[in-house]
């Protein structure tokens, strides 16, 4: 399928839209964000139910797909894990609607932990930018897939599954990614509740008619379904835009880590558990986190990490002059970030300071 025919809601906040986005496109965004969170705070605490979870993951041998033609493997503490949600409606996500074809990726991450393991760096990739994509290999027929120029990120898992998103990346990024993390967004729901709500704060008020979400100014305690609500809110972020939307969504991940941190994971067993539970049943990993011994252990060597040590930026973008619904890397300032994340440094601020992606003013709505 074409890049016209796929993802074609605008990006601007202005103007009319081409087809209505789903909720299901809207909900992956925080399922990603929540495993993520999940797996980085709360999932050091995992070990003592292995078998009991083991059964719940699924895994990916991305290594044996891609082979040796990839970027180097530096081995110097750090860690690049792609996290991506993925629209899939088969089993228990048939509520979301019915399948248009193959699954596609509408959320990714890019998540670098330092070598110290002390801060961590993520950079949201839009799912209707405009890259260069390698050639892959079908991940259900096995049969090539050729490179495509200008096609929209998100088809790269269309096309090619999650190998080929890896291959994407890391073309893109010049980066290896260590890890990779695949959320269901139909377990988003349950892993709020499980954590008893997150709180987050609102400076103003959002009444959204297509999320569904109204909210007064203040501190609001939001279950699994107003969480939804929040993360599909794009009229009451800056210009209503899908990049604003990826800011309220940063903000909420922040406060998700924070709200982990506090409710007692560690101390009750029986909470652990719960949220263990519908953490493993909601994710895809590669082969490497692919029991909950592995996946303990890696979240173990992060679980110093707080909110404050996390910095979140998009992707530097600006709208393609050929198609409003569409953005461009702003190469310049692309490779200024994905340098930062190769050699271990922060994200300079000049680097996103004339994005595209860094005028949702998504902190004029929630603290």
């Amino acid at each position: 399928m074409s890049e016209q025919s796929r993802g074609t809601g605008r990006i601007r906040g202005t103007g009319s839209r081409r087809r209505k986005p789903t909720r299901r496109h809207r909900t992956k965004v925080i399922a990603a964000w929540t495993v993520a969170g999940v797996v980085v705070v709360g999932g050091a605490g995992l070990g003592y139910a292995y078998m009991a979870l083991d059964g719940n993951l699924s895994s990916i041998d991305i290594d044996a797909k891609l082979g040796t033609d990839r970027p180097d493997d530096v081995d110097d503490g750090s860690q690049d894990i792609l996290v991506l949600g993925s629209d899939s409606r088969s089993g228990d996500n048939g509520k979301y609607g019915q399948d248009e074809g193959a699954a596609r990726s509408d959320t990714a991450m890019v998540v670098h932990v330092d070598k110290g393991h002390k801060s961590a760096s993520v950079v949201s990739i839009p799912r209707d930018t405009l890259i260069e994509r390698p050639a892959c290999e079908s991940d259900t027929t096995g049969d090539p897939v050729p490179a495509e120029h200008r096609a929209m990120f998100n088809t790269a898992y269309e096309v090619g599954g999650p190998a080929c998103a890896v291959k994407t990346v890391e073309s893109m990024s010049g980066i290896r990614m260590d890890h990779y993390l695949e959320v269901d967004f139909t377990g988003f729901k349950k892993l709020i509740d499980e954590l008893g709500g997150v709180e987050i704060t609102t400076k103003t008020a959002i009444n959204d008619s297509k999320s569904h979400l109204d909210l007064e100014p203040g501190t609001h305690t939001l279950n699994g379904e107003e969480s939804l609500g929040l993360v599909r809110t794009r009229k009451s972020v800056g210009d209503g835009s899908d990049l604003g939307r990826i800011q309220l969504q940063q903000a909420f991940i922040k406060a998700l880590m924070e709200q982990t941190k506090s409710v007692g994971v560690f101390s009750s067993p029986k909470k652990l558990f719960g949220l263990a539970d519908a953490a493993t049943k909601a994710i895809t990993t590669d082969s490497g986190l692919g029991s909950v011994k592995k996946l303990s252990g890696f979240a173990n060597g992060l679980k110093g990490l707080g909110a404050d040590n996390v910095h979140m930026v998009t992707l530097p973008v600006e709208y393609d002059p050929a198609d409003p619904n569409r953005v461009l890397p702003q190469e310049k300032a692309g490779r200024q970030v994905w340098a930062a994340l190769k050699h271990d440094r922060p994200i300079p601020a000049s680097a996103t300071e004339k994005s595209a992606g860094d005028k949702g003013d998504a902190d004029q709505v929630v603290e």
